[in-house]
C-alpha cells in the first residue's frame, strides 16, 4: 500500500484510450467526497456471510495468506442462529486481531409468517413486523453486546432508532455501532441522512447506485457508506471492481464489501450448508485481493484508515428532547 492517497489515481486503459483519442475528461474536484474516517483513512474492508466461528477461521487465515486487510467481518443469519459459545468464540478470534464483529439483530419479515413479503411487491420486506419482531432485535442486541460484541446490524428503522435510543441510556454499551443493512439501504441523499440521524453508525447502500447519487450524498452526511464492490444475486449480483478507485473518491468514509454474486444464498445458515458457506467465504476474501490488487495498479491504494479503527466520528442525530417533549 502507498502511503498517501493519490487525488488523480490513473483510470484503466488510460493510456491506451488516450492515444486512440478516446480519453476520458479530467476529474472534477466537485464531485469528490471531502469526508474521511476519523484518525485518517478514506476506505475500510468488510467481508460479509461470516457465519460462524468455522467460517471466521477461514476468513483470518485466507486474508493472511493474501495479505488482506480486514477492518470488519459481518453476518448475516442473525444472533439468534448461534449459540452464546459460538458468539463468544468469535469475539475472542477478531478482538485478538483488532477486527470489528458486527452481528446481524434479531427476526424479519422475509423470515415471518407474513404473506405481504412473498408477493410481488415483497410487501414490507426485512422490517421487524410487529412488536414482538422488534423486541426479538432488541432481546438479540442485550445478549450480544453482554457477549463482548460492538457492532450490530439492523434491518428496520424502528429497531435501529430503539438501539440507538439504548445506546445513549446506557443499556447497551456506548460505543456500540449500529450498521444498516443493504437489504433496506437508502437510494438518496434525503433518506441516508434520515439514517444517520436515527443512529446509524455505518450505511449499507445498494450497489447499483450511480456516481453520481454516492456525490449527492456526500453532499449531505459524512456517515461511513458501505458498498459491496460485488454483490450477492439477491442483491442485483453486481460486479464493480473497476470503479473500486472512483467508489473512493465519490464515496469516502467507505467499506469496500466483498460479496460474491454467482453463489447460493445461505441465510439462515446452518450446518447443513457448512461447505457452501466455507468456500464462498474464501473466494470472498479471493475477491478482496484482487479489488486491492486494481487499486495498486491505478495508483489509488493509498489513504486505507488504519487496521483496528472502527468509530465513525461525529455524526448529526435527531434530538431525544423532541421525543421527550411529544410525551
Amino acid at each position: 500500500m502507498t502511503d498517501a492517497y493519490s487525488p488523480t489515481p490513473r483510470r484503466p486503459g488510460e493510456h491506451v484510450l488516450a492515444a486512440l483519442g478516446l480519453g476520458a475528461p479530467a476529474f472534477s474536484p466537485a464531485d469528490a467526497s471531502p469526508h474521511t474516517f476519523p484518525g485518517g483513512g478514506r476506505w475500510r474492508t468488510e467481508i460479509p456471510s461470516c457465519e460462524g466461528p468455522e467460517a471466521l477461521a477461514v476468513v483470518l487465515a485466507e486474508a493472511e495468506r493474501l495479505d488482506v486487510p480486514v477492518h470488519r467481518i459481518s453476518q448475516g443469519s442473525g444472533v439468534w442462529m448461534l449459540t452464546d459459545a459460538e458468539i463468544t468464540e468469535m469475539v475472542a478470534e477478531t478482538t485478538e486481531r483488532a477486527v470489528e464483529l458486527c452481528l446481524f439483530t434479531g427476526p424479519r419479515g422475509t423470515w415471518d409468517i407474513g404473506g405481504s413479503v412473498r408477493t410481488d411487491s415483497r410487501g414490507a420486506g426485512p422490517r421487524a413486523r410487529g412488536h414482538d419482531a422488534v423486541a426479538g432485535c432488541v432481546e438479540d442486541a442485550v445478549r450480544a453486546t453482554e457477549l463482548g460484541v460492538k457492532c450490530l446490524l439492523v434491518a428496520d428503522e424502528g429497531v435501529l432508532w430503539a438501539l440507538h435510543r439504548a445506546r445513549l441510556m446506557g443499556i447497551v454499551p456506548a460505543d456500540t455501532t449500529l450498521k444498516v443493512s443493504a437489504l433496506i439501504g437508502p437510494v438518496n441523499p434525503a433518506s441516508y441522512a434520515v439514517y444517520e440521524r436515527l443512529g446509524a453508525d455505518s450505511i449499507n447502500v445498494p450497489s447499483d447506485l450511480t456516481l453520481d447519487h454516492l456525490t449527492g450524498i456526500r453532499r449531505v452526511s459524512a456517515a461511513p457508506m458501505d458498498m459491496y464492490i460485488e454483490a450477492p444475486d439477491d442483491l442485483g449480483g453486481y460486479v464493480r471492481m473497476y470503479e473500486v478507485a472512483e467508489l473512493i473518491r465519490r464515496g469516502a468514509p467507505l467499506y469496500l464489501k466483498f460479496g460474491l454474486s454467482n453463489a447460493p444464498g445461505i441465510y439462515p445458515y446452518g450446518s447443513h450448508l457448512r461447505t457452501l458457506a466455507l468456500d464462498t467465504v474464501r473466494e470472498r476474501v479471493r475477491r478482496g485481493r484482487l479489488a486491492l490488487d486494481l487499486l495498486a495498479r491505478h495508483g489509488a491504494d493509498g489513504a486505507m484508515a488504519p487496521l483496528g479503527s472502527r468509530l465513525p466520528g461525529f455524526l448529526n442525530r435527531f434530538d431525544l428532547n423532541d421525543e421527550k417533549n411529544e410525551d
